[in-house]
């Protein structure tokens, strides 16, 4: 990376640490699945939001250093950069959306902000971002100001579960791009989000799901589950099925849904920049299963020098399970992130 990255970096590192001990933070959330079951007698006192809020706290600063501002996944081909792969699938969504200039649309699980930049600017309208999270909220303002899109955009500080702070009724189209799969009711949650949409709204999602291969009897696949659920922050992992059915719970009519991943054509599976190089040189190298131990390496003295706090490559022992992870979930078949949905509100 250029030596610029890795000031930005260790700024943003600073910022979302704040002295904590990081090591114990990775610790308790490596943890998280144990205190959430049933039998942990915590007295129902676990909080999923308070779960995923320390993921996002955690690992934002280097998801967004070493994958791109769009903390996501998108369809790949041969011919692409992640990052032009990207911006294609959001150009996408947008087109689906039927986004027109002036229209208010919400970005439910907004991140750093990359997805409502390249909205707010292609398609001239005014996005409002819900996030969990206050760090990756700030975030997202100082890139929103920086590109010139302050003026397009607002945001909300709270949970897309409750978001009492809009009134029923107030946006012209939304989207949630793999933010939801974090909800420990995807029903409630699709729930707030028809509330809070116009009728006649189109809403577009972005899940993680299980795919039709998923064999709940195999022990291995069972363990791959369990896996990205830990690394991922992931209550549960729906199937399709299960998707379409909490939408149209929540009173959504589900236009289509299907595995973007699934194209015609030359393809690149989803999983490729984290298993071997696609792409040009550069941060791709950080995405590999050599880079990411390079870095680990790395992180390890810029922690000596005092360059990055404390704790830091521990965060990167995560990312690079979680990683791991996802590319047993892709080899196997038996998971996507990419089970794209289009659904309207009805008049």
């Amino acid at each position: 990376m250029q030596r610029v990255g890795l000031l930005r970096l260790s700024r943003d590192l600073r910022d979302a640490y704040r002295g904590s001990d990081v090591r114990r933070r990775v610790q308790h959330l490596d943890g998280w699945i144990d205190r959430a079951a049933p039998e942990a007698g915590d007295g129902g006192e676990y909080d999923h939001a308070e779960t995923v809020r320390d993921y996002y706290d955690l690992c934002t600063g280097y998801m967004e250093w070493a994958w791109s501002e769009s903390l996501h996944f998108a369809p790949l081909t041969p011919g692409e950069s992640l990052e032009e792969s990207i911006a294609r699938h959001q150009r996408l969504m947008i087109s689906r959306l039927e986004l027109q200039p002036g229209m208010t649309v919400i970005d439910v699980g907004c991140g750093v902000g990359g997805p409502m930049r390249h909205v707010a600017r292609e398609a001239d309208v005014r996005v409002v971002g819900v996030n969990i999270n206050a760090i990756q909220l700030e975030k997202a303002k100082r890139l929103n100001a920086e590109a010139g899109l302050d003026h397009m955009v607002d945001y909300a500080l709270c949970s897309f579960m409750d978001m009492s702070v809009f009134d029923d009724g107030t946006f012209d189209r939304g989207y949630a791009i793999e933010s939801t799969c974090h909800a420990p009711d995807k029903q409630g949650a699709f729930e707030e989000i028809f509330r809070v949409l116009k009728p006649g709204a189109l809403f577009w999602g972005q899940e993680m799901c299980l795919t039709d291969a998923y064999d709940r009897d195999d022990q291995r696949h069972r363990a791959i589950k369990q896996d990205l659920m830990r690394g991922i922050a992931l209550n549960d992992i729906a199937t399709f099925g299960e998707v379409n059915r909490a939408l149209e719970a929540a009173g959504f009519e589900v236009i289509e849904g299907m595995d973007r991943d699934v194209q015609q054509g030359p393809s690149t599976p989803w999983y490729r920049p984290m298993e071997r190089r696609h792409g040009p040189l550069g941060s791709a190298l950080v995405r590999l299963p050599l880079g990411r131990r390079a870095l680990f390496a790395g992180t390890k003295l810029a922690e000596v020098l005092r360059l990055f706090p404390k704790g830091s490559a521990e965060v990167i022992g995560l990312l690079d399970r979680t990683a791991e992870a996802y590319v047993a979930g892709g080899r196997t078949g038996i998971f996507t992130p990419l089970y794209c949905f289009l659904a309207r509100k009805p008049l």
